[in-house]
Protein backbone atom coordinates (compact mmCIF):
# COMPACT_ATOMS: atom_id res chain seq x y z
CA UNK A 1 0.00 0.00 0.00
CA UNK A 2 1.74 3.73 -0.75
CA UNK A 3 1.20 6.65 0.77
CA UNK A 4 -1.42 9.07 -0.24
CA UNK A 5 -1.10 12.62 -0.22
CA UNK A 6 -4.54 13.74 0.55
CA UNK A 7 -7.67 12.13 2.16
CA UNK A 8 -10.56 13.89 3.54
CA UNK A 9 -12.12 11.70 6.45
CA UNK A 10 -15.91 11.33 6.49
CA UNK A 11 -17.23 13.25 8.91
CA UNK A 12 -18.99 10.38 10.89
CA UNK A 13 -15.82 8.57 10.79
CA UNK A 14 -13.61 11.63 12.52
CA UNK A 15 -16.08 12.23 15.37
CA UNK A 16 -15.84 8.51 16.06
CA UNK A 17 -12.34 8.51 15.51
CA UNK A 18 -11.87 11.24 17.98
CA UNK A 19 -14.36 9.46 21.01
CA UNK A 20 -12.47 6.67 20.38
CA UNK A 21 -9.09 8.40 21.12
CA UNK A 22 -11.13 10.24 24.09
CA UNK A 23 -11.74 7.51 25.67
CA UNK A 24 -8.15 5.91 25.48
CA UNK A 25 -7.03 9.46 27.17
CA UNK A 26 -8.99 9.62 30.07
CA UNK A 27 -8.20 5.72 30.54
CA UNK A 28 -4.34 6.48 30.44
CA UNK A 29 -4.81 8.93 32.48
CA UNK A 30 -5.61 6.72 35.86
CA UNK A 31 -1.92 5.95 35.15
CA UNK A 32 -1.42 8.47 38.17
CA UNK A 33 -4.60 8.76 40.03
CA UNK A 34 -4.17 8.01 44.11
CA UNK A 35 -7.19 5.98 44.21
CA UNK A 36 -7.83 2.31 45.58
CA UNK A 37 -6.74 -0.55 43.44
CA UNK A 38 -10.85 -1.44 43.35
CA UNK A 39 -11.98 1.65 42.29
CA UNK A 40 -9.47 2.16 39.52
CA UNK A 41 -10.18 -1.08 37.89
CA UNK A 42 -13.93 -0.65 38.21
CA UNK A 43 -13.66 2.79 36.03
CA UNK A 44 -11.64 0.34 33.53
CA UNK A 45 -13.90 -2.20 32.80
CA UNK A 46 -16.79 0.11 32.80
CA UNK A 47 -14.85 1.92 29.61
CA UNK A 48 -14.07 -0.97 28.10
CA UNK A 49 -17.80 -2.22 27.81
CA UNK A 50 -18.69 1.39 26.60
CA UNK A 51 -16.14 1.28 24.12
CA UNK A 52 -16.64 -2.58 22.82
CA UNK A 53 -20.40 -1.77 23.24
CA UNK A 54 -21.00 -4.98 25.36
CA UNK A 55 -23.54 -6.07 27.72
CA UNK A 56 -20.83 -7.18 30.51
CA UNK A 57 -17.03 -7.24 31.50
CA UNK A 58 -14.72 -8.73 33.85
CA UNK A 59 -11.18 -7.80 34.75
CA UNK A 60 -9.07 -11.06 36.60
CA UNK A 61 -5.71 -10.63 38.13
CA UNK A 62 -3.41 -13.25 38.23
CA UNK A 63 -2.16 -13.61 42.04
CA UNK A 64 1.77 -15.36 41.19
CA UNK A 65 2.50 -16.71 44.41
CA UNK A 66 -0.88 -19.00 43.83
CA UNK A 67 -0.66 -19.11 40.10
CA UNK A 68 -4.68 -18.55 40.20
CA UNK A 69 -6.40 -15.94 38.40
CA UNK A 70 -8.88 -13.78 41.10
CA UNK A 71 -12.08 -12.15 40.05
CA UNK A 72 -10.97 -8.56 41.27
CA UNK A 73 -13.64 -6.47 39.28
CA UNK A 74 -16.56 -6.97 37.85
CA UNK A 75 -19.02 -4.90 36.21
CA UNK A 76 -22.66 -5.67 35.41
CA UNK A 77 -25.24 -6.80 37.88
CA UNK A 78 -25.39 -10.15 39.53
CA UNK A 79 -21.90 -10.96 38.69
CA UNK A 80 -20.61 -9.06 42.05
CA UNK A 81 -20.83 -12.39 43.47
CA UNK A 82 -18.17 -13.57 41.67
CA UNK A 83 -15.60 -11.21 42.86
CA UNK A 84 -14.19 -13.82 45.58
CA UNK A 85 -14.03 -16.89 43.25
CA UNK A 86 -10.44 -17.73 41.35
CA UNK A 87 -9.60 -19.98 38.36
CA UNK A 88 -6.21 -21.66 37.53
CA UNK A 89 -4.31 -20.98 34.15
CA UNK A 90 -5.54 -23.63 32.12
CA UNK A 91 -9.43 -24.19 32.94
CA UNK A 92 -11.84 -22.36 30.82
CA UNK A 93 -11.93 -19.30 28.63
CA UNK A 94 -9.83 -17.19 30.93
CA UNK A 95 -7.77 -19.92 32.02
CA UNK A 96 -6.54 -21.04 28.24
CA UNK A 97 -5.97 -17.28 27.47
CA UNK A 98 -4.06 -17.34 30.96
CA UNK A 99 -1.72 -20.22 29.83
CA UNK A 100 -1.40 -19.27 26.09
CA UNK A 101 -1.41 -15.38 26.24
CA UNK A 102 -3.05 -15.26 23.36
CA UNK A 103 -6.18 -13.07 22.64
CA UNK A 104 -9.48 -15.04 22.06
CA UNK A 105 -12.66 -13.94 20.57
CA UNK A 106 -15.66 -16.57 20.52
CA UNK A 107 -18.93 -15.81 19.11
CA UNK A 108 -21.09 -18.95 20.47
CA UNK A 109 -19.90 -19.70 23.47
CA UNK A 110 -21.77 -22.64 24.39
CA UNK A 111 -20.25 -24.34 21.65
CA UNK A 112 -16.56 -23.74 22.90
CA UNK A 113 -15.83 -27.14 24.86
CA UNK A 114 -13.28 -24.71 26.81
CA UNK A 115 -15.95 -22.26 28.12
CA UNK A 116 -17.49 -23.47 31.54
CA UNK A 117 -21.04 -23.28 32.15
CA UNK A 118 -21.18 -22.97 35.90
CA UNK A 119 -20.51 -19.18 36.42
CA UNK A 120 -23.47 -18.80 33.97
CA UNK A 121 -25.10 -21.06 36.03
CA UNK A 122 -24.16 -19.33 39.89
CA UNK A 123 -25.41 -15.82 38.57
CA UNK A 124 -28.41 -16.64 35.67
CA UNK A 125 -26.11 -14.58 33.67
CA UNK A 126 -26.55 -16.41 29.94
CA UNK A 127 -23.31 -16.03 28.19
CA UNK A 128 -23.10 -15.51 24.45
CA UNK A 129 -20.01 -14.43 23.10
CA UNK A 130 -17.04 -12.92 24.57
CA UNK A 131 -13.81 -11.59 23.73
CA UNK A 132 -10.85 -12.44 26.09
CA UNK A 133 -7.25 -10.73 25.94
CA UNK A 134 -4.41 -11.10 28.47
CA UNK A 135 -2.96 -8.51 30.35
CA UNK A 136 0.93 -8.21 29.79
CA UNK A 137 3.03 -5.21 31.01
CA UNK A 138 7.01 -5.91 29.35
CA UNK A 139 7.40 -9.91 30.15
CA UNK A 140 5.19 -9.59 33.05
CA UNK A 141 1.66 -11.29 32.99
CA UNK A 142 -0.67 -9.14 35.04
CA UNK A 143 -3.94 -10.79 34.12
CA UNK A 144 -6.99 -11.01 31.85
CA UNK A 145 -9.57 -8.80 30.90
CA UNK A 146 -12.58 -9.60 28.94
CA UNK A 147 -15.71 -8.50 27.38
CA UNK A 148 -19.11 -10.35 27.33
CA UNK A 149 -22.01 -10.32 24.93
CA UNK A 150 -22.18 -7.46 22.40
CA UNK A 151 -25.32 -5.53 22.30
CA UNK A 152 -27.86 -5.77 20.06
CA UNK A 153 -27.65 -9.75 19.66
CA UNK A 154 -24.34 -8.77 17.23
CA UNK A 155 -21.03 -10.82 16.92
CA UNK A 156 -18.08 -9.42 18.13
CA UNK A 157 -15.57 -8.04 15.28
CA UNK A 158 -11.71 -7.95 14.47
CA UNK A 159 -11.86 -4.32 15.16
CA UNK A 160 -13.76 -5.13 18.30
CA UNK A 161 -10.68 -7.19 18.95
CA UNK A 162 -8.03 -4.94 18.28
CA UNK A 163 -9.17 -2.29 20.26
CA UNK A 164 -9.87 -4.50 23.14
CA UNK A 165 -6.10 -5.30 22.96
CA UNK A 166 -5.06 -2.27 22.98
CA UNK A 167 -7.18 -1.56 25.88
CA UNK A 168 -5.72 -4.28 27.74
CA UNK A 169 -2.05 -3.08 27.52
CA UNK A 170 -3.12 0.42 28.89
CA UNK A 171 -5.09 -1.95 31.58
CA UNK A 172 -1.42 -3.54 32.57
CA UNK A 173 0.47 -0.61 32.50
CA UNK A 174 -2.64 0.98 34.67
CA UNK A 175 -2.77 -2.01 37.18
CA UNK A 176 1.43 -1.98 37.38
CA UNK A 177 1.48 1.96 37.79
CA UNK A 178 -1.22 1.39 41.08
CA UNK A 179 0.72 -1.13 42.18
CA UNK A 180 3.94 0.55 42.11
CA UNK A 181 2.35 3.60 43.73
CA UNK A 182 0.61 1.59 46.33
CA UNK A 183 4.53 0.74 47.50
CA UNK A 184 6.07 4.12 47.19
CA UNK A 185 3.48 5.99 48.98
CA UNK A 186 5.24 6.04 52.05
CA UNK A 187 8.51 7.24 50.29
CA UNK A 188 9.60 11.16 49.90
CA UNK A 189 6.88 12.83 47.84
CA UNK A 190 9.01 14.96 45.05
CA UNK A 191 11.65 11.40 44.93
CA UNK A 192 8.31 9.69 44.06
CA UNK A 193 6.71 11.83 41.59
CA UNK A 194 9.76 12.02 39.47
CA UNK A 195 10.33 8.41 39.71
CA UNK A 196 5.96 7.87 38.80
CA UNK A 197 6.59 10.09 36.05
CA UNK A 198 9.67 8.32 34.47
CA UNK A 199 7.70 4.73 35.07
CA UNK A 200 4.47 6.44 33.29
CA UNK A 201 7.09 7.80 30.55
CA UNK A 202 8.89 4.85 29.99
CA UNK A 203 5.90 2.49 29.81
CA UNK A 204 4.82 4.09 26.47
CA UNK A 205 8.57 3.94 24.66
CA UNK A 206 9.24 0.89 22.61
CA UNK A 207 10.81 -2.49 24.36
CA UNK A 208 12.52 -3.31 21.15
CA UNK A 209 13.28 -1.42 17.63
CA UNK A 210 11.66 -3.65 14.36
CA UNK A 211 14.09 -4.96 12.34
CA UNK A 212 14.05 -2.92 8.70
CA UNK A 213 15.08 -4.23 5.22
CA UNK A 214 17.51 -1.78 4.06
CA UNK A 215 17.67 0.10 7.20
CA UNK A 216 19.93 0.23 10.38
CA UNK A 217 19.15 2.54 13.26
CA UNK A 218 19.93 3.49 16.89
CA UNK A 219 17.63 5.11 18.87
CA UNK A 220 18.32 6.29 22.50
CA UNK A 221 16.64 7.83 25.14
CA UNK A 222 18.25 9.24 28.72
CA UNK A 223 16.16 11.14 30.90
CA UNK A 224 17.37 13.90 33.43
CA UNK A 225 16.76 14.00 37.30
CA UNK A 226 13.58 16.06 36.51
CA UNK A 227 11.89 14.60 34.30
CA UNK A 228 10.92 16.03 30.70
CA UNK A 229 8.49 15.21 28.32
CA UNK A 230 10.64 13.23 25.97
CA UNK A 231 8.94 10.71 23.54
CA UNK A 232 9.93 8.37 20.27
CA UNK A 233 8.28 5.34 19.04
CA UNK A 234 8.74 3.50 15.90
CA UNK A 235 5.67 2.01 14.07
CA UNK A 236 5.41 -0.06 10.93
CA UNK A 237 2.45 1.12 9.25
CA UNK A 238 2.80 -1.62 6.21
CA UNK A 239 5.37 -3.93 4.81
CA UNK A 240 6.91 -1.41 2.88
CA UNK A 241 6.41 2.23 5.28
CA UNK A 242 7.58 3.04 8.79
CA UNK A 243 6.65 5.98 11.26
CA UNK A 244 9.52 7.50 13.21
CA UNK A 245 8.64 9.75 15.71
CA UNK A 246 10.36 12.15 17.97
CA UNK A 247 8.49 14.50 20.13
CA UNK A 248 9.18 16.90 23.23
CA UNK A 249 6.33 18.20 25.14
CA UNK A 250 6.08 21.02 27.64
CA UNK A 251 6.84 20.63 31.58
CA UNK A 252 8.19 18.15 33.32
CA UNK A 253 7.29 15.47 35.75
CA UNK A 254 4.02 14.25 35.26
CA UNK A 255 1.94 16.45 33.85
CA UNK A 256 4.71 16.21 30.91
CA UNK A 257 4.53 12.22 31.39
CA UNK A 258 0.40 12.27 31.24
CA UNK A 259 0.80 14.43 27.43
CA UNK A 260 3.14 11.74 26.50
CA UNK A 261 0.47 9.05 27.75
CA UNK A 262 -1.83 11.19 25.56
CA UNK A 263 0.53 10.73 22.13
CA UNK A 264 0.64 7.01 22.65
CA UNK A 265 -2.44 6.33 22.68
CA UNK A 266 -3.29 8.25 19.81
CA UNK A 267 -0.94 6.97 17.86
CA UNK A 268 -2.02 3.42 18.70
CA UNK A 269 -5.57 3.92 17.85
CA UNK A 270 -5.03 5.91 14.72
CA UNK A 271 -3.23 3.51 12.94
CA UNK A 272 -5.68 0.61 14.24
CA UNK A 273 -8.76 2.83 12.98
CA UNK A 274 -6.76 4.08 9.58
CA UNK A 275 -4.48 1.48 9.25
CA UNK A 276 -5.92 1.12 5.20
CA UNK A 277 -6.40 4.67 4.44
CA UNK A 278 -3.17 6.35 6.21
CA UNK A 279 -2.16 9.64 4.99
CA UNK A 280 0.53 11.65 7.07
CA UNK A 281 -0.84 15.05 6.40
CA UNK A 282 -4.11 13.83 7.75
CA UNK A 283 -2.85 12.53 10.88
CA UNK A 284 -0.88 15.37 11.84
CA UNK A 285 -3.74 17.85 11.34
CA UNK A 286 -5.67 15.33 13.15
CA UNK A 287 -3.23 14.78 16.09
CA UNK A 288 -2.86 18.82 16.27
CA UNK A 289 -6.52 19.03 16.89
CA UNK A 290 -7.30 16.35 19.20
CA UNK A 291 -4.09 18.17 21.23
CA UNK A 292 -6.01 21.38 21.12
CA UNK A 293 -9.28 20.05 22.51
CA UNK A 294 -7.94 17.89 25.19
CA UNK A 295 -4.79 19.91 26.76
CA UNK A 296 -5.07 23.02 28.58
CA UNK A 297 -3.13 26.12 26.82
CA UNK A 298 -0.30 25.87 27.96
CA UNK A 299 0.35 22.24 27.09
CA UNK A 300 2.61 21.36 23.77
CA UNK A 301 4.68 19.52 21.69
CA UNK A 302 6.60 19.82 19.30
CA UNK A 303 7.37 16.76 17.08
CA UNK A 304 8.35 15.15 13.95
CA UNK A 305 7.22 12.69 11.89
CA UNK A 306 9.38 10.55 9.36
CA UNK A 307 8.21 7.53 7.20
CA UNK A 308 10.65 5.94 5.54
CA UNK A 309 10.00 4.05 2.54
CA UNK A 310 12.18 0.75 2.48
CA UNK A 311 11.30 -0.60 -0.90
CA UNK A 312 11.56 3.06 -2.81
CA UNK A 313 14.31 4.51 -0.23
CA UNK A 314 12.51 7.50 0.31
CA UNK A 315 11.32 9.78 3.22
CA UNK A 316 8.41 11.47 4.05
CA UNK A 317 9.03 14.26 6.50
CA UNK A 318 7.11 16.72 8.33
CA UNK A 319 8.44 19.06 10.81
CA UNK A 320 5.97 20.53 13.83
CA UNK A 321 7.76 23.15 15.57
CA UNK A 322 10.78 20.49 16.34
CA UNK A 323 14.29 21.01 16.27
CA UNK A 324 15.34 20.17 12.79
CA UNK A 325 16.17 16.41 12.13
CA UNK A 326 19.52 16.82 10.25
CA UNK A 327 20.39 14.78 6.81
CA UNK A 328 23.61 13.97 6.28
CA UNK A 329 23.86 12.76 2.41
CA UNK A 330 26.82 9.94 1.48
CA UNK A 331 28.08 11.91 -1.44
CA UNK A 332 28.58 15.23 0.82
CA UNK A 333 30.01 16.80 4.22
CA UNK A 334 27.17 19.24 4.40
CA UNK A 335 24.38 18.74 6.73
CA UNK A 336 20.93 19.82 5.61
CA UNK A 337 17.91 20.78 8.46
CA UNK A 338 14.80 18.78 7.72
CA UNK A 339 12.31 21.72 8.49
CA UNK A 340 9.17 21.45 6.48
CA UNK A 341 5.55 20.87 8.22
CA UNK A 342 4.17 23.78 10.62
CA UNK A 343 3.47 24.66 14.02
CA UNK A 344 3.73 22.82 17.22
CA UNK A 345 1.37 20.77 18.21
CA UNK A 346 -1.71 21.53 20.45
CA UNK A 347 -1.72 25.53 19.99
CA UNK A 348 -3.25 26.11 16.36
CA UNK A 349 -5.77 24.37 13.93
CA UNK A 350 -2.69 24.44 11.75
CA UNK A 351 -2.41 23.57 7.70
CA UNK A 352 0.84 21.25 7.84
CA UNK A 353 3.02 20.37 4.46
CA UNK A 354 5.59 17.84 4.45
CA UNK A 355 8.85 16.86 2.21
CA UNK A 356 9.81 14.18 0.16
CA UNK A 357 13.31 13.25 -0.60
CA UNK A 358 14.92 10.33 -2.26
CA UNK A 359 17.41 8.28 -0.16
CA UNK A 360 20.41 6.53 -1.25
CA UNK A 361 22.92 4.03 0.37
CA UNK A 362 25.09 5.59 3.32
CA UNK A 363 22.73 8.39 3.93
CA UNK A 364 22.25 9.34 7.28
CA UNK A 365 19.30 10.71 8.98
CA UNK A 366 19.41 12.03 12.88
CA UNK A 367 17.03 13.44 14.90
CA UNK A 368 17.03 15.00 18.47
CA UNK A 369 15.71 16.72 21.33
CA UNK A 370 16.88 20.28 22.28
CA UNK A 371 18.60 18.26 25.21
CA UNK A 372 21.53 17.71 23.66
CA UNK A 373 22.63 21.17 22.29
CA UNK A 374 21.13 22.87 25.28
CA UNK A 375 23.28 20.82 27.87
CA UNK A 376 25.51 23.59 29.58
CA UNK A 377 28.87 23.10 31.32
CA UNK A 378 29.36 24.68 34.65
CA UNK A 379 30.00 28.11 32.98
CA UNK A 380 26.77 27.99 31.68
CA UNK A 381 27.90 27.79 27.83
CA UNK A 382 25.47 25.57 25.88
CA UNK A 383 27.22 22.73 23.80
CA UNK A 384 25.25 23.91 20.86
CA UNK A 385 24.67 22.83 17.64
CA UNK A 386 27.64 23.78 15.99
CA UNK A 387 29.49 21.34 17.85
CA UNK A 388 26.99 18.89 17.55
CA UNK A 389 27.06 19.06 13.59
CA UNK A 390 30.57 19.04 14.02
CA UNK A 391 29.99 15.46 15.47
CA UNK A 392 27.76 14.58 13.06
CA UNK A 393 30.21 15.03 10.35
CA UNK A 394 33.92 13.96 11.90
CA UNK A 395 32.00 10.46 12.74
CA UNK A 396 29.58 9.69 10.04
CA UNK A 397 30.81 6.42 8.99
CA UNK A 398 30.52 4.96 11.87
CA UNK A 399 27.11 2.48 12.40
CA UNK A 400 24.58 4.37 14.38
CA UNK A 401 24.62 2.68 17.25
CA UNK A 402 28.57 3.90 17.75
CA UNK A 403 27.56 7.02 16.63
CA UNK A 404 25.00 7.59 19.32
CA UNK A 405 27.83 6.32 22.22
CA UNK A 406 30.43 9.11 20.60
CA UNK A 407 27.61 12.02 21.16
CA UNK A 408 25.90 11.14 24.19
CA UNK A 409 29.51 10.96 25.48
CA UNK A 410 30.98 14.27 24.03
CA UNK A 411 27.52 15.90 25.59
CA UNK A 412 28.58 13.94 29.19
CA UNK A 413 32.45 15.30 28.91
CA UNK A 414 30.92 18.52 28.08
CA UNK A 415 28.43 18.78 30.86
CA UNK A 416 31.39 17.81 33.34
CA UNK A 417 29.63 17.85 36.89
CA UNK A 418 26.81 19.87 35.83
CA UNK A 419 23.85 17.85 36.53
CA UNK A 420 21.66 16.94 33.03
CA UNK A 421 18.97 18.78 32.95
CA UNK A 422 16.81 17.52 30.46
CA UNK A 423 15.69 14.70 28.79
CA UNK A 424 17.88 13.80 25.74
CA UNK A 425 17.17 11.65 22.77
CA UNK A 426 18.84 11.03 19.90
CA UNK A 427 17.86 8.92 16.94
CA UNK A 428 20.19 7.88 13.80
CA UNK A 429 18.91 6.19 10.66
CA UNK A 430 21.54 4.83 7.94
CA UNK A 431 20.00 3.61 4.82
CA UNK A 432 21.56 0.56 3.67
Amino acid sequence: MGLKTTIELDKHDYISLLKRIKFFQNTVRELTARKPLQKLLDQIILASKKLIDAEAASLLLFNREEDFLYFHTLAGGTESSLRSKKIAAGKGIAGWVAEKRESIIINDCYSDDRFNKDFDISTGFKTRNMICVPMIQKDDFVGVIQVINKKNDDAFSKEDLELFEALAAQCAVAIENARLIDVEIKSEQSRLEMETAWKIQSHFLPQKLPRLNNVEMSIRLKPAKEIGGDYFNVITINEDNTLFFVADVSGKSVPAALIVSTIYSFLQIYFIVQKNNFDPIEMVRAFNRFLINSTTSDKFATAWFGIVNTQTKTLHSINAGHNPPYLLKADSNELSKLCTGGLMLGCLDFPYSSEVIQLNKNDLIIFYTDGIPEAMNKKEVEFGEERFENLLIAYRTLQPNDLSKIIFEEVKQYRGETEQSDDITLGIIKIL
